[in-house]
Formats: structure tokens, C-alpha cells, sequence
């Protein structure tokens, strides 16, 4: 089969999917909830369903349909689109890298479940201070971040500096040549293990809508790299990274080729103290 018919045939089938996807959410879902319910109330259900069980999955057959089998440059959302780009590696133990993030005055983020999800929703909504407010969940190497650290802005829990960071053994680093191998490997380092890790940062400013799938989040600044920026002087000037160097897209970092994860801009690379 030629390259442009299943090229045609593929977004024949995103929008068979997108049709029945919204078939499904307002003449199903609304429909049913409407009859039983008072429409604001039947419309704020439809909306969670839509934003939170229905379109992430439609969106997940939809990519899976696509094929993209490309070795990413960015984190993974839960439904499969791109996330934050990654901008920092840093090596050292996981207890170096906590010790660095508290002697800098920054906060481990809570693990995300009920209690922190509603705990925050209501920090966000009265705009009271939660310093360890959790993370949405993003993926790299097959798995949901390992680690986060944040710092408030105006101690408001809608605006912040934060980053998420992934551990991958040295040994990985090194053996892998940017292949899709090195994405894909699941396997996390021992505990106390001197590994690199490879963080995404991001500055929140705000209340924003995901793509696709409307699920409520935070805005984010989009120039990363002043983000990424802020942070190794964060971490500079409290003197707890050392050997700092900057590398550009497609040059060799030391180690290994470890430096197949960006689209462009820097990638910053230092030893925690």
C-alpha cells in the first residue's frame, strides 16, 4: 500500500474517531445525564467525563493509529501528547539531589493523589499557600517522574518555579546513542545509586486548559530555557552544583550521548556538591 493512502487513511480514521467522540459526549452522555439531572449539574458531569475519561482514551487510539514510534524530545502526558521539554541533567545520589533542592530553599512536591489533588484545588481556587503542592503526572522512560521540587512565587500555589526529574543509570547513559532504546528503558537505578538526572523545568503562571482533552491545569511560561536558567543559578548561587557547562543541541555532553532530548537551545549539565 502506497506511503499517501495509508497516510489518507489515517486521518480518515482520526476523524471517524472525532466524530464519534463527540456523538458520544453530547447526544450520549448529555442526553442520559440531562434527563436524570439539573442541567448545570448534568453539564458539569458531561464535562468531567469528556475531559477526563473519554477524549484522553480517544486521544490515545488516535496516536496509536498514527503510528509515532519517534524518539521524543519532550516529556509524555498521560495521553500521550508532549509535555514539558527536558533542559537539565544533573548527577549525583537521590539524597545529594534533595539536599540540594532544601539548601536552596526549594520544596519536594507531594505525591499526587485525592487528598493532595483537593487540598491544592482549594489552595488554587482561595489562592492560600501550599509550598508542596503536587504535580500533574508526565512521563519519560516509560514512567511518571521520580522527583520534584518547586519554589512559590508571591507564596501563591498558581504561580511557581518547578521541576521534575527522572533518574536514569550512568551506565544507560553512556551504552545508549540516542535511540529510541533510551526512552523506552524502564528500568530505575538503585536507590543510593550516583545516577543522572534528568529533569524538565517549567514556570507556572496561572490556570490553563490541556489540549484535546480540556482537563483543568496550570499555565506555563513558555521560554523553558529561562526557566532552566533560573534554576542552575538557584542552585549555583547557593553553592550546591558544581562543574557547570552548557551544551547546544547536537554536540556530545560528557559521558556519553545523552544529548538527544532536546529540540533546541541549551542543555544544561552539572555534578551536584
Amino acid at each position: 500500500m502506497s506511503r499517501p493512502l495509508i497516510r489518507l487513511l489515517q486521518r480518515l480514521a482520526i476523524l471517524g474517531l472525532g466524530v464519534v467522540s463527540v456523538w458520544l459526549i453530547v447526544f450520549v452522555v448529555f442526553d442520559f445525564a440531562d434527563q436524570r439531572l439539573p442541567w448545570a449539574v448534568a453539564l458539569s458531569v458531561t464535562y468531567g467525563l469528556a475531559a477526563y475519561v473519554i477524549l484522553p482514551r480517544v486521544v490515545r487510539v488516535g496516536l496509536k493509529v498514527l503510528q509515532r514510534k519517534r524518539v521524543p524530545y519532550y516529556t509524555i502526558t498521560g495521553d500521550g501528547l508532549s509535555g514539558d521539554p527536558v533542559n537539565l541533567a544533573l548527577i549525583g545520589t537521590s539524597k545529594q539531589l534533595r539536599s540540594a533542592f532544601a539548601g536552596a530553599g526549594w520544596s519536594e512536591a507531594d505525591r499526587l493523589g485525592i487528598a493532595s489533588s483537593w487540598r491544592m484545588v482549594c489552595a488554587f481556587v482561595f489562592n492560600t499557600p501550599y509550598p508542596t503542592a503536587p504535580f500533574s503526572t508526565l512521563y519519560l522512560f516509560g514512567r511518571r517522574q521520580d522527583i520534584g521540587f518547586q519554589k512559590s512565587i508571591d507564596n501563591s500555589p498558581r504561580k511557581r518555579h518547578h521541576v521534575r526529574f527522572w533518574a536514569l543509570s550512568l551506565d544507560r547513559a553512556q551504552d545508549t546513542v540516542g535511540t529510541a532504546g533510551f526512552w523506552t528503558n524502564t528500568e530505575l537505578p538503585p536507590r543510593d545509586a550516583r545516577v543522572l538526572w534528568i529533569g524538565a523545568g517549567t514556570r507556572d503562571t496561572g490556570l490553563s486548559l490541556t489540549r484535546l482533552t480540556f482537563q483543568i491545569t496550570h499555565a506555563t511560561d513558555s521560554d523553558t530555557n529561562l526557566e532552566r536558567d533560573f534554576i542552575v543559578t538557584e542552585l549555583t548561587k547557593h553553592r550546591v552544583i558544581q562543574d557547570v557547562t552548557f551544551h547546544q543541541a547536537g554536540q556530545q555532553l560528557p559521558g556519553g550521548h545523552i544529548n538527544h532530548y532536546i529540540r533546541d537551545g541549551r542543555v544544561t549539565l552539572a555534578n551536584l556538591a
